[in-house]
């Protein structure tokens, strides 16, 4: 085959450095905006982005030429470094050191796609941590409750 294809679908979760309410509502649409950026940038278009103050959930196609860690890395440095310069936002403000990344199927995309853009209302139920440990589960990831959390 004379040309390499792929279509690969990733949902990437991660929080702020403890689980601080920290993404201040104001500052959201510009800060997905600002990811959808860097995405495009490493090849690896945004399909949804949505957060609330604590963590955020991002949908993207992955791309063929970069590694998916590489492209989390800079997401999180390059949003980091970003936010610390929006009124509002303290000068202090980290992502979690860890990150969770799953694959989704062409056929679960679009409950993917209503799942990201619900957030603020499935947040109104159900704990950050406790939707974490779910997907974690459906994904039969082994993890150890003392280094998923910081």
């Amino acid at each position: 085959m004379p040309q390499s294809l792929s279509q690969i679908y990733i949902h990437l979760i991660f929080g702020t450095k403890n689980h601080e309410p920290l993404l201040e509502n104001h500052v959201r649409d510009e800060l997905h905006r600002y990811i959808a950026t860097i995405l495009k940038n490493w090849e690896s278009p945004a399909i949804t982005i949505g957060s609330v103050s604590n963590h955020i959930h991002i949908l993207f196609s992955l791309s063929r030429n970069h590694p998916v860690r590489k492209i989390v890395e800079e997401v999180k440095k390059s949003s980091s470094k970003w936010l610390k310069t929006k009124e509002g936002i303290s000068s202090n403000f980290h992502w979690q050191n860890g990150y969770g990344v799953f694959s989704v199927s062409q056929s679960g995309l679009q409950d993917v796609i209503a799942y990201i853009e619900n957030q603020e209302d499935h947040h109104r139920h159900v704990a950050f941590q406790e939707e974490y440990r779910k997907f974690l589960q459906k994904y039969n990831i082994e993890f150890d409750e003392k280094y998923v959390w910081d």
